[in-house]
C-alpha cells in the first residue's frame, strides 16, 4: 500500500515529487505529503485527500529545495486526515520520515518513548518510528544513517522508509524490509520510490533494495549496508518499462485502457512460448525444473484477491490436463492453519505486483518446509520474482487501475501454458487435444477484439443495472471462477453488493434472494455444461430474476429465455475464461461510471497490498 517517492540531486525537488506522487496515487489516495530541505531547514506540507489537494493547499508557499521526500497514503494506523498524513516529524523537528508498512511493536516502543518525554500528535506507528530514530541519534550522538540502523534493529514488522535530517542537509537515507523500495540512479542525481513508475521519466537504471538493507545517498555517491552494518554490492538493472505505458493515452480511465489492452497482453503472455504447428508449449521455468517434476505429488497455489481467482482457473486446468492434484489457498490464511507442505509439493505464488505481503509470507513458510517455489507475477525485479526458485512473468506491462483486468487474463494465460506443458511432459493429454488448444491460443487476440466490440451493448445493460443493490453471478466448471471474478469487479468499483456462485449451488441458499429486482449473470458459453445451465436459468426465470447470459455465438435457445445476451466466439473450453471474463469487466466498468464512482481509485482499496 501507499506510495513513496524521494529525490536528491541538482533539480528542484518539488515538481519531481508531485509528478511521482501522481503516478503512485493508485497505491493510496487517502492523503499526501511532502518534505523538502530548503536552506538547511525542513519544510513539510500535508493534506488529506488526493495529491492535487496537496498541490492546491501549498500553492503559495516557498518550496525551493533540491532534496525532498513525498508520500501518498493508504491508511493503516489512524484515520485519513492532515495529522496522520506522512511525512512525520520527530519531536525536535529535525528528522522527517515517510513509511510504507506496519511496525507491529509500535505500542511498546511508544510507551517507552513517552516515559522518556516524547509526545505524539498522530495515531500512526510511523510517528513512533521517527521518534525512535531521534532517540537513537540523540542518546548515542550518531549520524542519521547509523541512528536509523540502530532503531530498525529494535522494530518488528514491515517497512520501506525514507528519511531526511536537518543536521545532514545533503543526505537521504532509506531502508526496506518486506515492503518494496527501488533506487533510481541518474546523472549525479538519485530517486527512491515504492515502484518504478515515478522513476522511468528520469532514469532507467535502478537498484532493487533487498530486505534489511539501508542505502545512504550523499552527494554523487550511494552506499548500501545491511542491518549488521556490512557493506553490500549493488546490482544496477535496466528498466524495460516505457513512460507511455503508464499514461492514459487518451482513454477515459486506466481501467478501460487496460481492458482493451488485453488484445495485446494475452498475446504477450504466450508469445515465444507456443508452436502452433507442433502444439509444443515451452515455459523456460518448467524446463529448468526438469527431473524435479517427476517428484511432484501435489501443487499448492497461494494468492490473494483476483490472483486467487486466477489460481482457481489454474486448478481446473492443471487437474484436467496434467492430472496432478491442486489446492488453491488464500495466502492470508495459509500459514495460520499449520499447513501440511514440504518436499514433493510445488507451491505456485501468483501476484500481479510480486509484492503482496501475505503471499510472500506464505512462500517463506513453504520454502522453509522444503517445497519447490514457482512464481507467476507481472513486475520484473519484484520480491516474489527474486525469492522463487522458478517462475514466469506475464508481461502485461504496468497495471495502474486498482481493479485488476489484464493481469488476471495474463495470469490465466501463463497457467494455461503451465498446464499444457506439464500435461505434455507427463503424457496425460492427447496430441490432437493439445494441438487444438494451442491453435485456439493463436487466434485468441481476434476473439478478444470481438468481445470488446460489444462495448456499446454492455453499456446499455449497465445503465439499466446501475441502481441495483445486489447482483448474482453464476457459472459452472471453468467459468465458476469467472463468476467470482465478475462479482468481485462489480463490488470493487461500483460498490454494489455481488456474489459469485457455482450455478448448482444456487439452490442451496442464494435462490432465496432472487426476485424481479435481482440481476443475475449466467456464464453459459461452455457446451459441456450447457444443458445444466439452461435448467438453472429456468429456475431463476421462474422467480422473476432479470438474466444476462454470456453465451457462444448463435445460441438462440438461451437467447429466447433471458433478458439480455452477450455473445462470445466459440473456443476450447479450457480457454473460455479468457473470453468470458471480458464482458464482465466491461459491465462492472460501465456500471461504476454510470454511478459516478472513481473507477481507477475505488474507495478503501489500493493496488498493491504490502501489509498483512
Amino acid at each position: 500500500m501507499c506510495g513513496i517517492v524521494a529525490y536528491i540531486g541538482k533539480r528542484e525537488a518539488w515538481d519531481i515529487l508531485v509528478s511521482g506522487l501522481k503516478r503512485l496515487e493508485y497505491r493510496g489516495y487517502d492523503s499526501a505529503g511532502i518534505s523538502v530541505i530548503s536552506n538547511t531547514d525542513i519544510k513539510t506540507f500535508k493534506k488529506k485527500g488526493k495529491v492535487q489537494d496537496l498541490v492546491n493547499f501549498s500553492e503559495n508557499d516557498d518550496k525551493i529545495g533540491n532534496i525532498g521526500i513525498g508520500h501518498t497514503r493508504w491508511a493503516t494506523h489512524g484515520v485519513p486526515n492532515d495529522v496522520n498524513a506522512h511525512p512525520h516529524l520527530s519531536n525536535n523537528g529535525e528528522i522527517s520520515l515517510i513509511h510504507n508498512g506496519i511496525i507491529e511493536n509500535y505500542a511498546s516502543i511508544k510507551c517507552m518513548l513517552e516515559k522518556s518525554g516524547y509526545h505524539f500528535f498522530s495515531q500512526t506507528d510511523t510517528e513512533v518510528l521517527v521518534n525512535l530514530i531521534e532517540e537513537a541519534q540523540k542518546s548515542e550522538n550518531l549520524p542519521i544513517e547509523e541512528a536509523i540502523r540502530v532503531a530498525l534493529t529494535k522494530v518488528v514488522g514491515a517497512y520501506a522508509i525514507v528519511v531526511i535530517d536537518k543536521k545532514s542537509p545533503g543526505k537521504i537515507v532509506a531502508a526496506r524490509k518486506s515492503s518494496p523500495l527501488v533506487l533510481g540512479v541518474g546523472d549525479d542525481e538519485y530517486f527512491l520510490a515504492s515502484d518504478a513508475s515515478p522513476i522511468i521519466e528520469w532514469t532507467k537504471d535502478v537498484v532493487y533494495l533487498n530486505d534489511d538493507e539501508i542505502v545512504t545517498i550523499e552527494g554523487k555517491t550511494f552506499t548500501i549496508k545491511n542491518l549488521e552494518n556490512v557493506q553490500q554490492t549493488p546490482f544496477i538493472k535496466k528498466l524495460e518499462m516505457e513512460i507511455e505505458s503508464i499514461e492514459k493515452g487518451g482513454w477515459d480511465h486506466y481501467m478501460l485502457k487496460e481492458i482493451h489492452q488485453q488484445v495485446e497482453t494475452i498475446n504477450d503472455a504466450i508469445r515465444g512460448r507456443i508452436n502452433s504447428e507442433t502444439g509444443e508449449v515451452t515455459l523456460g521455468a518448467l524446463n529448468e525444473l526438469g527431473d524435479k517434476l517427476n517428484d511432484i505429488k501435489r501443487i499448492i497455489i497461494v494468492a490473494c484477491g483476483t490472483s486467487w481467482i486466477s489460481g482457481l482457473v489454474g486448478e481446473f486446468l492443471i487437474e484436467d490436463l496434467a492430472r496432478i492434484p491442486v489446492e488453491v489457498e488464500y495466502a492470508s490464511e495459509f500459514r495460520y492453519r499449520n499447513p501440511i507442505v514440504g518436499e514433493g509439493d510445488l507451491v505456485i505464488a501468483i501476484s500481479q505486483s510480486g509484492e503482496t505481503a501475505d503471499t510472500i509470507a506464505a512462500l517463506e513458510l513453504a520454502k522453509s518446509k522444503g517445497a519447490i517455489i514457482y512464481g507467476i507475477c507481472n513486475v520484473v525485479g519484484s520480491t516474489i520474482a527474486r525469492m522463487t526458485d522458478f517462475g514466469s512473468y506475464i508481461h502485461a506491462g504496468p497495471e495502474i487501475g486498482v481493479a485488476s483486468t489484464k493481469a488476471f487474463t495474463g495470469q490465466i494465460a501463463i497457467l494455461t501454458l503451465f498446464a499444457l506443458q506439464l500435461a505434455s511432459m507427463k503424457g496425460s493429454i492427447e496430441e490432437s487435444k493439445l494441438k487444438k488448444i494451442v491453435s485456439d491460443l493463436t487466434t485468441i487476440s481476434d476473439k478478444v477484439k470481438s468481445v470488446l466490440s460489444k462495448d456499446s451493448e454492455i453499456r446499455e445493460i449497465a445503465n439499466l443495472w446501475k441502481d441495483s443493490k445486489n447482483a448474482l453471478y453464476l457459472g459452472r466448471g471453468y467459468n465458476f471462477p469467472v463468476a467470482l471474478e465478475g462479482a468481485l469487479k462489480l463490488k470493487e468499483i461500483s460498490y454494489i453488493h455481488a456474489e459469485g456462485y457455482p450455478a448448482a449451488e444456487m439452490k442451496h441458499g442464494p435462490i432465496a434472494l432472487i426476485d424481479e429486482n435481482m440481476p443475475v449473470v449466467f456464464i453459459a458459453n461452455n457446451e459441456s455444461i450447457r444443458e445444466k445451465a439452461i435448467s438453472n436459468i429456468q429456475e431463476v426465470k421462474a422467480r422473476g430474476g432479470r438474466i444476462l447470459a454470456i453465451v457462444k455465438v448463435g445460441d438462440e435457445e438461451i437467447r429466447k429465455m433471458v433478458d439480455w445476451v452477450i455473445e462470445i466466439d466459440e473456443i476450447s473450453e479450457q480457454l473460455s475464461p479468457l473470453l468470458s471474463v471480458i464482458p464482465l469487466q466491461l459491465l462492472a466498468y460501465h456500471i461504476a461510471v454510470a454511478r459516478g464512482c472513481n473507477v481507477d481509485q475505488p474507495r478503501n482499496l489500493a493496488k498493491s497490498v504490502t501489509v498483512e
